[in-house]
C-alpha cells in the first residue's frame, strides 16, 4: 500500500468531519500508505453566517490554514476518503460546488477507476446520512469510479450503527473508539480495492 495515493478529501462545519478525516489520514498512515494528502472544502459561507453558531466559526477558523482540495488532488489520487455532513439527506452546497468543478476531469476520463468511499454525520441518528451518501455515490458512479463502501465486511459496522454505505455518527459526538476501529476497516478497505486497481 505504500505506493498509493490517498486524499482524505472534507467539509466540516462544526468538527466532526474534520475527526473523521483526520482518524482516516491516521488509518492510512498506520497502514504504510506515504502519500497521504488531508484536504478541506473551501467554505462558502459568509462569516456574518458562520458567526451565529460558535462552534461553526470556532472550525473555520481552527482548520483555515489547511490546504483546499483542487481537481488536481483528484487526478493525482488512486483513492479518495470523502467525508461530509448531511443538509437534509444531500450533501452541503460546499462540497457539490467542489463537486461540480471536476467536469473536464470527468470529460478527460481521468475520474475512471479512482476508488472512493464516504463518511457523514447529522445532528440525529436518523438524520439522512444513508441518503447523503447514496447522493455522494452517485456522482462518483458518473465519474466511472469504483465505490468502496464497507458494507457488512465487518461486526464493527453493527456496532457503530449498521450503516453499510459508509461511517455515520451523531455530529457533536466524540469519536468512540468503536467508530475509529470503523474508520479504520472502512480505510483499509478502500485501500485494499486501490492496491488490486493499481
Amino acid at each position: 500500500m505504500e505506493n498509493l495515493n490517498l486524499a482524505v478529501i472534507f467539509y466540516s462545519a462544526t468538527g466532526t468531519n474534520y475527526a473523521m478525516a483526520q482518524e482516516a489520514e491516521k488509518a492510512a498512515k498506520d497502514l504504510g500508505v506515504k502519500n497521504v494528502k488531508l484536504l478541506r472544502i473551501e467554505e462558502k459561507v459568509p462569516k456574518e453566517i458562520m458567526k451565529k453558531n460558535e462552534d461553526w466559526i470556532k472550525t473555520h477558523n481552527s482548520i483555515k490554514d489547511l490546504p483546499t482540495a483542487s481537481a488536481d488532488d483528484l487526478e493525482w489520487a488512486d483513492a479518495i476518503i470523502f467525508s461530509a455532513p448531511t443538509r437534509y439527506g444531500n450533501l452541503p452546497s460546499q462540497f457539490s460546488s467542489f463537486i461540480d468543478t471536476t467536469g473536464p476531469l470527468w470529460q478527460s476520463g481521468k475520474l475512471v477507476n479512482k476508488v472512493v468511499s464516504g463518511m457523514t454525520s447529522a445532528g440525529n441518528p436518523n438524520g439522512g446520512q444513508e441518503g447523503t451518501l447514496m447522493s455522494l455515490y452517485k456522482s462518483m458512479m458518473h465519474w466511472g469510479a469504483i465505490v468502496a463502501a464497507p458494507g457488512y465486511a465487518n461486526p464493527v459496522i453493527f456496532e457503530t450503527g449498521g450503516n453499510p454505505y459508509g461511517f455515520s455518527m451523531t455530529a457533536g459526538n466524540e469519536l468512540s473508539l468503536k467508530g475509529r476501529e470503523a474508520i479504520q476497516f472502512q480505510v483499509k478497505r478502500t485501500l485494499q480495492i486501490a492496491e488490486k486497481i493499481k
